[in-house]
């Protein structure tokens, strides 16, 4: 934008002291001359002025630019940390709620889901399958295989509680497997009336481990409505 200046100009020559006899003069060219010059100087003064206001204008403008685009960026490295972190929180808030998840583990279950009878005798050493799970959680027993398997590494305990009516040929009696191994064995036999064992064990199992109880060869076990024959087992502690 260019600025015009409107000066008045009043240019006066010196004129003789005796106005009615000495006629007007002219005005003085090398006045005029003088302010145009000055004029002039002074307007070449103020548009260097100008053209440095806008150069200054335009490097603030680069500057204010170049400081919201840091500052922009500054902000979005920000909230990408904060992101992350978030994200962070999240997988441990998670991890912890499955390792809580994992900590948790009992079942309790009973041989038959209804009705009332006797399971064996067989012939051989049958794994003893307890259908009527009332706690499962974990989900560490198979309600299909009567298998325990730990999920997590630590000390777990078990109990087993049997019976049936008394009979000299065929005992109450189960054993308690781990991977394969015999570990403890419950066992009871007389002629006549109810008769009922029982046992427990604690066991250091890693995870995969498996627990089961077998019935032993020749013998049986009842259950009935009531649910007489119980299996049970929950995790301690993790190690």
């Amino acid at each position: 934008m260019e600025i015009v200046f409107f000066l008045p100009l009043l240019l006066v020559c010196s004129v003789s002291a005796d106005q009615t006899e000495t006629p007007l003069q002219p005005p003085c060219p090398q006045d005029i001359h003088a302010v145009l010059r000055e004029m002039t100087a002074s307007l070449a003064e103020h548009k260097v002025e100008i053209r440095t206001l806008k150069e200054h204008n335009k490097e603030l403008v680069a500057k204010l630019k170049e400081a919201e685009s840091q500052k922009l960026k500054q902000q979005l490295q920000d909230h990408a940390a904060k992101l992350e972190e978030l994200e962070t929180h999240k997988s441990v808030v998670v991890e912890l709620k499955q390792e809580l998840k994992v900590k948790q583990v009992a079942f309790s279950a009973s041989l038959l889901d209804q009705g009332d009878g006797y399971t064996g005798p067989f012939n051989t050493e049958t794994t003893l399958i307890f259908k009527r799970v009332v706690t499962n959680i974990g989900n560490a027993y198979n309600i299909n295989t009567g298998i325990f398997t730990a999920p997590v590494r630590g000390v777990y305990h078990f109990e087993w509680h049997i019976g049936a009516h008394g009979d000299a040929s065929h005992a109450v009696y189960a054993l308690l497997f781990k991977n394969g191994e015999r570990i403890f064995t419950a066992y009871e036999v007389q002629p006549s009336h109810y008769v009922t064992t029982s046992n427990g064990a604690s066991l250091l199992l890693e995870v995969g481990d498996q627990v089961l109880l077998h019935l032993a060869t020749n013998s049986k076990i009842y259950d009935n409505q009531n649910h007489l024959s119980t299996f049970s087992g929950h995790l301690i502690f993790t190690m």
